[in-house]
This record gives C-alpha cells, structure tokens and sequence, in this order.
C-alpha cells in the first residue's frame, strides 16, 4: 500500500518569548492508503492540533507534512485549496453545515466551490445519500435533523468528492452513544467500501475497534503505534 500521508519531525508551539507550549514533539509516522486510523490520548495531549496539520488547516513550527508525496508546506494558498477540495474530506464535531441549504444542497457545496457542475454527480449523490440513510431527508433543512443525522450530512459532503483522505476529529463528541456507534459503523462502511483512508481523533477507547491502527499520544509524544485487532 502506498503512503497517503508521511508526517516527519513535526513539531507545534504557541505563544512566544517566555510563554512558549510545545503541543507537538519531533512526531514522526505515515499513513498507508485504505488505511482506518484513531489517534487517542488525553485532552491537550495535541491530537487535534496533529489533525489540522495533516490536513493544511495550521502550520508546524518545525518538520513538514505530505500528503500524495506532495509537501504541502511547500503549495500556495490555490494549490493547497485544490488538495482540501479534491483529496481530503474533513469532518467535525459540530457539523458545520450551511443551515438555509436542504441536505442534498449541503452535500454537494464541495463540488459547487470548486466550479464544477452538480448535475453530473446526481447519481453520485444518490448513492451516498443511500449509504449514508438520507434519501428520504434530501430536501431537508438541517434544523429538521438529529444530530447524528446531521453528522452524517457532513460525512456525506466529504466523501462526494471521492477523496482519497477523511480527516474526523471528534465525530461524534457532540452524539448520545446509540448515534455515535452508527456514525462509526458508517465511517468503516465508507472505509470498507470506497477504500477511503480515515483518521480519526478519538478519547473514547471503544472507538479504536472500528478502525485498524491506533497511535496514542501523550505529553505531545507518540507512545504507542500499534494494529488494532477488529
């Protein structure tokens, strides 16, 4: 399997002078195509901070990130736009959907930015919204939705792209447990069947059993990086 994803010596800090916090320490790994990984530890251990890293939405102090053997610290603001449209699909905790747009209008917002036409992913879009078990909400607003329905609404919107890469960090933190274990059963689906690389940042250990890999963080350090048996 190729890489997807190599992180090298990353390294993160805030603030200056005196007042300086290492979020991240020499962190080094990859990140193999198909490809289910959770990143867990304790809160401020860094793992959200690594996520963002990985997917262009903040800059290391140090080290350096490819993604599709491309180092993205090395693309312009165009050139790394086109990546998070076209090879990463991000979802979070609160969904951050367009509430005015019907579902359906959400899902395919991705592909409307990027200039192209939303006519020709109609079947595409019937499809995820079968998988996604939307098809009777299409033309909802999200307001008329449960959270886990709009979470799925989201993971909609980041596979429509067909990327090779889904960024979660806390999917389902914000879900009751029954909403979240069907949030998880559909990101090993969306693994499973379009052989979509997911990474996921995790607290809730029971959440690792879904995917393949786990990487646990601690103190801004690796400390394990081990297969997951499921």
């Amino acid at each position: 399997m190729k890489k997807v994803i190599e992180v090298k010596n990353l390294c993160k800090s805030f603030g200056s002078g005196n007042n300086v916090t290492k979020v991240l320490k020499d962190i080094t790994f990859d990140v193999r195509d198909g490809q289910f990984l959770s990143i867990m530890g304790p809160s401020g251990c860094g793992k959200s901070t690594l996520l963002y890293l990985m997917g262009g939405l903040d800059t290391p102090t140090l080290g350096k990130v490819l993604i599709n053997d491309r180092d993205i610290q090395k693309l312009n603001d165009r050139e790394m736009s086109k990546i998070r449209r076209s090879d990463i699909g991000f979802v979070f905790q609160f969904y951050n959907l367009v509430h005015n747009l019907s579902v359906e209008e959400n899902i395919l917002l991705p592909i409307a930015m990027s200039g192209q036409n939303v006519k020709r992913f109609n079947k595409k879009l019937d499809e995820i919204l079968e998988i996604v078990g939307l098809s009777d909400k299409r033309k909802d607003i999200p307001s008329h939705l449960s959270g886990g329905q709009q979470q799925r609404v989201a993971i909609a919107r980041a596979v429509i792209t067909n990327p090779s890469i889904i960024l979660a960090d806390e999917p389902i933190g914000n879900l009751d447990s029954k909403s979240g274990e069907r949030i998880m059963e559909l990101f090993r689906d969306i693994n499973h069947e379009y052989g979509i690389t997911v990474i996921q940042v995790t607290h809730d250990e029971s959440k690792t059993l879904y995917g393949n890999r786990l990487i646990r963080l601690y103190d801004g350090v690796i400390i394990e990086d081990k297969v997951v048996a499921n």
